[in-house]
């Protein structure tokens, strides 16, 4: 069962380095050794996908929404078909159930340009905190909302107006296209009504 969403906003950067294959060497010999000093120290912030502060801890997906309202809230199966769209009762027909038009990012914690719109996310989260609702899925841990909604590549973000149809975007956008979408997907008022 896949669930068909409108793909807006492609966007894919490819860069070609021409490296000499001593230099590619001691790049990746560079980053292994990064990688092994920041495991081995570590720091006090969460893995998971970087939106939190340290000493802040993590918020999980059963936590009271009013604890979480101007954060991203971390989601799963069961709370995106209790707070989104249940999926398995309306396989064709997308059934909105939120409260607020909402934002989901599809992302994994191995994925560089996830981590880099994590922080945008945050910012978006504080400053619409009464018009919208950012989550995040862990492609890797929800398998089954990656594979119903296409997730081919990440960051996939997919905007939920609260009446009309989903849109999805692929890749890593600055923040000003991201805020864009939220006034024209997600916060304009329907054409009757203007």
């Amino acid at each position: 069962m896949r669930f068909k969403i409108k793909n807006i906003y492609l966007c894919s950067v490819k860069t070609k380095l021409n490296l000499t294959f001593d230099t590619y060497m001691k790049k990746h010999l560079l980053s292994i050794a990064l990688v092994a000093s920041l495991a081995l120290f570590g720091c006090n912030q969460s893995t998971g996908n970087g939106q939190t502060t340290a000493g802040e801890p993590a918020k999980s997906a059963n936590a009271s929404n009013d604890t979480q309202e101007g954060k991203v809230i971390q989601m799963n199966k069961a709370m995106f078909i209790d707070k989104v769209f249940n999926y398995e009762e309306n396989p064709d027909k997308w059934v909105f159930k939120g409260d607020k038009p909402c934002i989901i990012d599809f992302y994994a914690d191995w994925c560089g340009p996830c981590k880099k719109i994590a922080p945008i996310m945050a910012e978006l989260a504080a400053e619409y905190k009464d018009q919208i609702v950012i989550y995040k899925v862990d492609t890797d841990k929800e398998r089954e909302l990656a594979q119903v909604f296409g997730i081919r590549s990440i960051p996939s973000i997919l905007f939920c107006p609260a009446e009309g149809q989903p849109q999805m975007t692929m890749g890593a956008l600055p923040k000003e296209q991201f805020e864009k979408m939220i006034k024209e997907l997600l916060l304009a008022q329907p054409t009757s009504q203007k």
